[in-house]
């Protein structure tokens, strides 16, 4: 009988089988031995290896400098944020020295380390508790970005992570964290930039990754009663970034949506449009949305017009197809936007 495992029991099992195989990964952070264990990722870890799991004070910048010291001396750090937005506050740690120090030791240091930064809507966090900020992390060279959307991917790119040379970016949204997948209790890896199409359809490409394509396979499960069928690739890393997944769909259908899990502008969407461009030689139909170019209101009932849903999503690729006819069966969206579906626990 296949195991039915939550996003985060998923994540908190990868860093468990981990710590049991090297006794040098290091597990660190605020909150990590509270009750919740972050989200129900780090649950009771620091009674199970005492020496290996800890919790921290709030001095982020001290902290990531210490990690970073760790793993130029032979160990592997994790370090967990509750929020992205507290990694900001050692931004030049993980921009200027982290990312730096494989190229300025011409390869002979590596920086074996993951950051678990989490990001998240919904509750009222407003605009410095709910940034989607995946594209800043993505431009710096030396860092590798990624943003699982189900906890199998969750799982196995953590471990390739956890075992990765040098540093990555580990994005999870909070909304995936009660989500269940079938997930082996085997150890096991998943690669990092390698996209994934889990859908396959004949009239339109969509293109996400994180929570964004749980919106989007609703999306496309909706506008099968109307015989419109997508290729979906989810691009679970973002740096590296696998073009070809997406490319050769876009060369197929011809028509493209990109759905981004973070700001419209300047974002990951933009990227994946430019490339697009660039490397299509005949003439596609692409549009992008994405996360209002707005700081995010606290006031669910003004919030919920800043992310792209379902609905949304729908009525965009009905504009693609140039089926307008049909916007006016798409279903409404939710009433609220704090609870993504009945299995959801939180805020904490």
């Amino acid at each position: 009988m296949k195991r039915v495992l939550k996003y985060n029991a998923a994540i908190r099992e990868a860093m468990e089988q981990s710590i049991k195989k090297d006794k040098k990964i290091i597990l660190m952070g605020l909150g990590i031995d509270d009750p919740s264990g972050v989200f129900g990722t780090t649950v009771n870890l620091h009674k199970q290896f005492k020496k290996n799991v800890f919790d921290l004070p709030t001095a982020e910048n001290a902290f990531t400098g210490i990690a970073l010291g760790l793993s130029i001396s032979n160990f592997k750090p994790i370090i967990v944020h509750h929020r992205v937005e507290f990694s900001l506050l050692s931004i030049e740690q993980i921009f200027n020295q982290i990312s730096k120090w494989y190229f300025m030791s011409a390869g002979k240091v590596n920086v074996p380390m993951v950051i678990r930064l989490i990001v998240g809507k919904g509750w009222g966090q407003g605009p410095q508790h709910a940034q989607s900020l995946e594209a800043i992390f993505s431009h710096i060279p030396g860092l590798k970005v990624v943003c699982p959307s189900n906890a199998y991917d969750a799982k196995g790119m953590l471990i390739s992570s956890i075992l990765d040379p040098n540093p990555i970016i580990f994005f999870e949204h909070r909304w995936l964290h009660d989500t269940k997948e079938v997930v082996p209790k085997k150890y096991y890896k998943v690669p990092i930039g390698k996209a994934k199409k889990i859908l396959t359809g004949k009239d339109i490409t969509i293109i996400s990754y994180s929570y964004s394509t749980l919106e989007v396979i609703k999306s496309v499960e909706i506008l099968k009663k109307y015989n419109i069928s997508a290729d979906v690739i989810d691009l679970r890393s973002l740096r590296p970034l696998d073009k070809k997944v997406f490319i050769d769909s876009a060369k197929k259908t011809g028509k493209v949506l990109v759905v981004d899990n973070g700001l419209i502008k300047n974002g990951i969407s933009a990227e994946i449009c430019a490339i697009l461009s660039e490397e299509i030689n005949k003439k596609i139909k692409i549009k992008r949305i994405g996360v209002t170019d707005t700081p995010i209101p606290s006031s669910i009932s003004v919030a919920k017009h800043c992310y792209p849903d379902s609905q949304i999503i729908t009525n965009c690729i009905l504009e693609i197809l140039n089926k307008l006819n049909l916007k006016n069966k798409v279903p409404k969206r939710r009433a609220h936007m704090d609870q993504p579906d009945r299995n959801f626990e939180g805020p904490f």
